[in-house]
């Protein structure tokens, strides 16, 4: 445990010595800050932003990412800027619908208080969010492979659950492709936001066997819906759309198929399972992360289809000049899931 104000800096692997494949970072980062398709050419090592899910990744990135000491090098940086970025209209756009049964579950099983392990935390957004909604002591297991992001989701965590009992924090460092139910022993809650999409059907496999095996909830929420609508609207909106939907799809990830994966793990393994929508609803005060979301969405859709190049240019110049003007609406859709387990000796 750590005393509010000390954050902790323990690092710990899932499976020590494996090296890793880094899918506990989550690929919702900004490499270097860029800002995207449109201001970086390709192939200069830059990433541009996607909807819900962050830059997309280059082609072998994932085989790429290690954990220290595997060969002596430094993983990737990934830079919060767009984590930040996003934390605003991901607060406003998840369930709280959602966190009814969360509030009245038993917490700590000995006693002790709510264990909640955060997987990808990146900036600690969830922990933010969720912390000062649930009631009693808390103890936050916070993962991610950046070891940069997990002193800062430390540091910025909050300190009080939602009647004043203390939180407290510890952080993890390691793969969620090899999550076990013994890496989740004792927890009382799994948490992830923006990460189901960016799986593969092996590794949401894998993360559903790890909660049950735990026999513990997950709150995973933000996860792309494959739906966009834009305001107003252009003929070019579903051409974009669905080579985007493609895009997160590439490589065996799941991108909008996600959550009816995650539906079907869980439920299989005698889960209750419930969805609700969470969509982003971005507007003129949200122009900044619009703007970003356009350059990644966009270049995402021309890296699928480079056909669209020419038309693509001429449409992401007309969004961006509407988004600054403070004429464009665009809602994001995306689905949050709830997945509570078989009650002990009892039928679901």
């Amino acid at each position: 445990m750590n005393t509010p104000g000390t954050p902790p800096d323990r690092t710990e692997a899932w499976d020590a010595g494996a090296g890793g494949t880094g899918t506990g970072a989550r690929r919702d980062r900004v490499r270097g800050g860029g800002a995207g398709w449109g201001t970086a050419a390709p192939g200069d090592g830059s990433a541009p932003v996607v909807a819900g899910a962050g830059p997309v990744r280059s082609s072998g990135d994932r085989d790429a990412v290690r954990l220290p000491g595997a060969d002596g090098e430094e993983p990737p940086r990934y830079a919060p800027e767009w984590l930040r970025l996003r934390e605003g209209a991901d607060a406003a756009a998840r369930a709280q619908e959602l966190l009814g049964p969360l509030r009245v579950r038993p917490a700590g099983r000995t006693g002790g208080p709510l264990v909640v392990h955060d997987l990808g935390c990146g900036t600690g957004s969830m922990g933010r969010w969720l912390a000062p909604r649930l009631p009693g002591a808390q103890h936050w297991i916070l993962h991610d492979r950046d070891p940069g992001l997990l002193r800062f989701a430390a540091m910025a965590a909050p300190r009080a659950a939602a009647d004043g009992s203390p939180v407290t924090v510890e952080t993890r460092r390691g793969d969620i492709a090899r999550l076990t139910p013994e890496a989740l022993a004792g927890a009382s809650l799994v948490t992830a936001s923006a990460l189901l999409d960016v799986l593969t059907r092996a590794e949401v496999e894998t993360l559903a066997d790890a909660c049950a095996g735990a026999g513990c909830p997950a709150l995973l929420t933000l996860s792309v819906a494959g739906r966009v609508a834009l305001a107003p609207a252009d003929p070019l909106d579903t051409a974009v759309t669905e080579a985007f939907n493609a895009h997160q799809r590439r490589a065996g990830l799941l991108g909008p198929d996600a959550v009816a994966v995650a539906r079907e793990a869980f439920a299989g393994r005698g889960a209750t399972v419930r969805a609700h929508p969470s969509p982003w609803r971005l507007g003129p005060e949200e122009a900044a992360l619009t703007e970003q979301w356009l350059r990644g969405w966009v270049g995402a859709a021309v890296e699928q289809r480079p056909e669209l190049r020419g038309p693509a240019e001429r449409y992401l110049t007309a969004r961006l000049a509407a988004c600054a003007a403070g004429t464009l609406r665009v809602t994001v859709h995306h689905t949050d899931l709830l997945a509570l387990p078989r009650p002990t000796g009892g039928p679901a």
